[in-house]
């Protein structure tokens, strides 16, 4: 349409703030084919990263105003597990999960607590991270926060302008024209004609259409603000998340995920905001989970049904809520109940202390592992191979979380057989056996987010 002169690959800019880590098993790339649910398609496809050996992975972070609940945690539990899974395969996975530090409902919280809006939300986000350290999930490459991205962010709108996507209002705001973008709705599915103003704004008589949504709101009396070519003001919404994968990651990169509630407006607009800016950009995967329930309500704090991490975590063991929370595919609804708390709580203490890896640990505490040589019986490599072709035949066909964590069910019974049983204490090779299945559970808990540091510390 017009000159897309910010259409560079500004992850040449940025690689000084995180390349990501491989997995400590990087000897499987291009092994395992990894299928994958992409809501671009409709239909799972075959994984094919853009560059061979890296993935590029943004996922949406919280909006830090309150603790966060079950259903963020589902969310950060389900791409941990994709971040954990991809390193498994052997991909450099440079993952980027944003804080969104300024906006609307953070200012109206401070202003009902008497606090500065960031000096509240820098306060949650370091609770965030305390949550999800305590679930077990792998800290991002980077971090990102729309106020240390302020420059990018005008940078993008300015070209948007430049485009002539956009367009500026009286008092210095700066509305994305939907009617300019003929693809828009091609991630929802939802006609033009359907679409409503973007839920954290009110319909606005100076718009072109009720559909278009804000880059730039001008500043109001006591906010924060920055300067920009339009005025002091701070970025709307969907802006943030557009600029900062594009700084972080380039236009174009392999997966960007979050909450199926993401998918319209925010992802729609994402797409919208950033081909504006680039012709050339592109997400390969959209990937999206499905809600948390509560008697059949989406959990949410608008609606008052949720229960905090921190809540949920006073009667349970962390790694029992990230169970539980992985025990449905990622994209079903997961019904919150106390019973399938309680479900998963048993089946974590069954796998860490009756009959299995607690009492494996003491079997093998009087054996030496290096001494460990002699090749373990073919009843028991076949027990492995069956258990590793289990696990990924489950995670590689769109993340059959629960399937893959069934796969320690046999080996669990077998080495209780091996320690307790009359037969088991007479079986040839019997440490050797009970070293390699439990190396081998180990590295599937592991990939799963589910290894404590120490088997007697879950109860």
């Amino acid at each position: 349409m017009k000159n897309r002169g910010f259409c560079v690959d500004s992850r040449l800019e940025s690689s000084s703030a995180g390349s990501g880590v491989s997995g400590e098993n990087n000897k499987k790339t291009g092994q395992t084919d990894l299928y994958i649910f992409n809501t671009m398609s409709k239909k799972k496809e075959l994984f094919k990263p853009r560059e061979p050996g890296k993935v590029g992975m943004y996922v949406c972070g919280v909006t830090a105003y309150d603790y966060s609940h079950i259903g963020h945690a589902r969310v950060y539990v389900t791409f941990d597990i994709l971040y954990r899974y991809l390193q498994h395969l052997g991909y450099e996975v440079k993952y980027i999960r944003n804080f969104t530090d300024i906006d609307d409902k953070i200012i109206a919280r401070a202003n009902d607590l008497g606090e500065n809006p960031l000096s509240l939300s820098n306060r949650f986000c370091k609770e965030f991270q305390v949550d999800m350290a305590e679930l077990n999930c792998v800290p991002p490459s980077v971090e990102p926060r729309v106020t240390d991205h302020i420059d990018q962010i005008i940078e993008m709108i300015q070209q948007i302008l430049r485009n002539g996507y956009a367009y500026v209002v009286e008092n210095g705001d700066v509305y994305f024209s939907v009617d300019k973008y003929p693809k828009y709705g091609s991630l929802s599915g939802r006609k033009l004609d359907d679409n409503r103003a973007g839920e954290r704004i009110a319909v606005d008589s100076r718009k072109k259409n009720p559909a278009d949504f804000a880059l730039w709101k001008s500043a109001k009396p006591s906010e924060p603000f920055w300067d920009s070519p339009w005025g002091p003001g701070r970025p709307g919404w969907h802006i943030e998340c557009s600029a900062m994968s594009a700084a972080h990651l380039g236009y174009c990169f392999d997966i960007h995920g979050g909450g199926v509630d993401l998918i319209f407006p925010h992802h729609e607009n994402e797409i919208a905001q950033s081909c504006a800016a680039c012709n050339d950009s592109h997400i390969h995967y959209w990937i999206h989970n499905g809600f948390v329930t509560v008697a059949a309500e989406k959990m949410s704090k608008s609606l008052g049904n949720f229960f905090t991490i921190r809540e949920v975590l006073e009667s349970y063991h962390p790694l029992a809520l990230r169970l539980f929370l992985s025990g449905t595919h990622y994209r079903s609804q997961l019904n919150y109940s106390k019973s399938q708390l309680e479900n998963a709580s048993e089946r974590l203490f069954y796998i860490y202390q009756l009959q299995t890896l607690k009492d494996c640990e003491e079997c093998l505490s009087g054996h030496v592992r290096q001494s460990i040589v002699q090749p373990i019986p073919n009843d028991i490599q076949d027990c492995i191979n069956r258990i590793q072709n289990a696990f990924a035949s489950s995670m590689s066909n769109d993340l059959h979380i629960a399937m893959a964590l069934d796969a320690v069910s046999e080996p669990l019974k077998i080495m209780n057989d091996i320690m307790f049983t009359r037969q088991g204490r007479k079986k040839k090779l019997r440490m050797e056996s009970l070293d390699a299945l439990e190396v081998k559970i180990r590295d599937i808990l592991s990939d799963l987010g589910l290894l404590s540091p120490s088997y007697s510390e879950v109860y």
